[in-house]
């Protein structure tokens, strides 16, 4: 299933959905209306377990894509935020996960040029999250240098502590899309948070795509344009530590819960390793892509003072 968070006007709550053909059906609207309480969030959903999700699956075979009234809206007349507006806790986000990048980041970044032995993990707040065709806030008081980076986003589904590697894809919940955008002259001391965690540097979405959809999640094609001009193209099988890895290691020392987070990594291609090195500003348009997740569109738009 593809699920979404969205709202059918500006003045409506965010509401949850699933993606049927071209409408959205409001989840909760929908299970009312055959008697089943379905959740109205997506983190509700997470929590609700694999109960909730087959719940919603039973719904969907009883309509058979006849949708009660007021149970779904054509896809293009809604607003999809981000598919958790807002995060319980820091996304994991995890650098130079990809062989080239790791080559690209020790050239223009100083950053180590031999590969990594284990995952390299950072963090981003809740209040870097944006959603679909949302604005990246440009910030000239503070960058000069900000760069683009496409990531499969992994959503974990139940509580993950000391898993073994054989058994760490049974604890995610589904994938999206996600830009880890980075202000790359604002590393601290070798620190990347404040560089990798300011507001908007998190794009996300359109969608979860649930886990069943994707049993192997090494397999995807990713890319991302700025202003029509490709800049990163790879497949998740260049990963240099897989999405198991990732939730195995995370895992010995901070337990992963429901609805968490994991950006897995860039490939090559991005702003500061180019020559000569380039970078967003606004009036940008940033696009990234996975296959069979879907696409995200972003402006960059000069930060507004408060």
């Amino acid at each position: 299933m593809k699920l979404v968070t969205f709202r059918a006007s500006v003045e409506d709550a965010a509401r949850l959905g699933v993606i049927v053909g071209d409408l959205v059906v409001d989840v909760a609207a929908f299970g009312d209306a055959y008697g089943e309480p379905l959740p109205d969030t997506m983190l509700g959903l997470i929590d609700a377990g694999a109960p909730g999700l087959a719940a919603l699956r039973a719904c969907l075979d009883r309509a058979d894509g006849s949708f009660p009234i007021h149970t779904a809206t054509a896809l293009d007349n809604v607003k999809l935020l981000a598919p958790i507006p807002r995060p319980r806790k820091n996304i994991f986000g995890i650098g130079l996960n990809y062989v080239e990048h790791v080559a690209e980041s020790a050239a223009a970044l100083d950053t180590a040029k031999d590969l990594p032995k284990q995952p390299v993990i950072f963090s981003k707040p809740p209040t870097t999250v944006i959603g679909p065709n949302d604005a990246i806030e440009h910030n000239a008081q503070i960058t000069q240098q900000l760069d683009w980076e496409v990531e499969l986003a992994v959503i974990i589904g139940t509580r993950v502590r000391r898993v073994r590697k054989q058994d760490a894809l049974r604890h995610v919940f589904g994938y999206s899309v996600m830009i880890d955008v980075s202000a790359r002259d604002n590393r601290r001391a070798g620190q990347w948070i404040f560089s990798k965690g300011q507001d908007t540097y998190a794009p996300f979405g359109p969608c979860i795509v649930t886990a069943d959809e994707i049993p192997d999640p090494q397999t995807l094609d990713l890319w991302l344009t700025v202003n029509g001009v490709e800049k990163q193209r790879s497949n998740t099988r260049h990963m240099l530590f897989k999405v198991d890895d990732l939730i195995a290691d995370i895992s010995t020392g901070v337990t992963l819960e429901p609805g968490d987070i994991i950006a897995s990594g860039t490939p090559e291609g991005v702003g500061a390793g180019r020559t000569p090195q380039e970078w967003l500003w606004p009036g940008d348009v940033v696009v990234a892509s996975v296959s069979g997740i879907g696409t995200i569109r972003h402006p960059v738009v000069n930060a507004t003072p408060e």
